[in-house]
């Protein structure tokens, strides 16, 4: 069944004209009057609809009922991540969502390719949140990550709260401190921050700040993986460590 996040609060027995961006999906998918779609809003579970007008620009759809379904790991994992350059970021992005990650933090960095301030640093997050959506829309959750705007790395660890207790802050790096098979073997309760590098990694001074800032040095092993491999590989371990499949 098509699945669509539209901006809620949605509710039972509410009849709607469907945004833009979706009807353009309903045409392009070439639903019909009478249809069953799927819809969130963010809020937690989905609604199932069905499409009881469909015009040349225009969509409206009637909901039916609620189902409190979700598709949430077990465990709350925030990904702060160097942006990678190109289209890296986009596809890194997508498949974050689809393993699970909780919430996304892009990162400046004194090697990275990418500099992003001002009008063009806010149009890439609110891309890159759209990005999310459609990833939630594609996987089946009903919960969208939130994209952080792009913040220096300096800027983004003055802001880090005080580590409460249980809470796990790695940074992978090619010299570890702890490997992965030491880490818990149950779900934390506390979050989790996954911090990774850009394209040429963090500068000694980073990394000692990032250390200074509570966080532990991940290995994954013998090999040396690109940024937008990293996080993924170390979200998919997760997923697998810790139930969230």
């Amino acid at each position: 069944m098509p699945r669509f996040h539209v901006d809620g609060p949605l509710c039972a027995g509410q009849t709607f004209a469907l945004p833009d961006d979706v009807v353009r999906h309903v045409h392009v998918l070439r639903l019909q009057t009478g249809d069953a779609i799927t819809l969130f809003d963010g809020r937690g579970g989905e609604y199932r609809g069905e499409l009881v007008d469909i015009a040349k620009r225009a969509a409206t759809v009637r909901i039916d009922e609620h189902s409190d379904r979700e598709a949430e790991p077990p465990y709350r994992v925030t990904l702060a991540q160097g942006v990678a350059g190109g289209d890296k970021m986009d596809w890194l992005i997508e498949k974050a969502v689809e393993l699970g990650v909780s919430g996304i933090a892009p990162i400046t960095a004194e090697r990275g390719v990418v500099r992003l301030a001002g009008e063009r640093a806010l149009r890439r997050q609110a891309h890159w949140q759209a990005l999310t959506r459609a990833a939630c829309e594609q996987c089946g959750r009903n919960r969208v990550p939130e994209v952080a705007p792009p913040r220096d790395l300096g800027a983004w660890l003055a802001d880090l709260p005080a580590a409460i207790n249980g809470e796990l802050r790695l940074l992978l790096s090619p010299r570890a401190e702890v490997s992965f098979a030491s880490l818990p073997v149950d779900p934390p309760a506390s979050p989790v921050t996954l911090l990774i590098g850009p394209e040429a990694g963090f500068s000694p001074a980073e990394e000692t700040a990032i250390v200074d800032a509570g966080f532990s040095t991940l290995g994954l092993g013998p090999r040396v993986l690109r940024t937008e491999t990293a996080g993924i590989a170390v979200l998919a371990a997760l997923a697998a460590r810790w139930a969230g499949w």
